[in-house]
C-alpha cells in the first residue's frame, strides 16, 4: 500500500519544485514580513512629516498679514509637498526592489540547499 504524505511535510513530492517545502515558504514569508515591517516604519515617519508640513502651513497662514504673504506660504508648502511626493515615489521603488531582492535571495538559498 502506498504511504500518504502528511500535510505540511518537510519533504516535497517527487517531481515537485524544491521551493514548495515548508522551510522555503517560512523563509520567504519571514523575508517578506521583515521588509513590510521596515517599510511600515518608514511610511509612518513619512506620514508624521506630512502632518507637520500641513500644520506648519496652518500656523503660517494664521499669522499672515496680507494675501501675498499667504500665497507665498502656500506656494512654499505646495512646493515642499511636491518634493515629498517625488521622494515617496523613489522610496516606494527602492522598498519594492529591496523586498524582491530579499525574497529572491531567500528563495535562492532554499533552492540551493534543497538541490544539494
Amino acid at each position: 500500500m502506498a504511504s500518504k504524505e502528511t500535510i505540511g511535510s518537510q519533504t516535497p513530492k517527487a517531481g515537485a519544485p524544491p521551493f514548495l517545502n515548508a522551510d522555503a515558504a517560512a523563509a520567504v514569508q519571514k523575508a517578506f514580513l521583515e521588509s513590510c515591517d521596515q517599510a511600515s516604519r518608514t511610511w509612518l515617519a513619512r506620514m508624521q512629516s506630512e502632518v507637520s508640513l500641513w500644520s506648519d502651513l496652518a500656523n503660517k497662514l494664521s499669522t499672515t498679514q496680507s494675501v501675498p504673504e499667504a500665497v507665498e506660504a502656500y506656494s512654499k508648502c505646495v512646493s515642499q509637498r511636491m518634493q515629498m511626493a517625488a521622494d515617496d515615489a523613489r522610496q516606494f521603488v527602492d522598498e519594492s526592489q529591496q523586498m524582491m531582492q530579499k525574497i529572491t535571495h531567500s528563495l535562492g538559498n532554499k533552492l540551493l540547499t534543497a538541490t544539494t
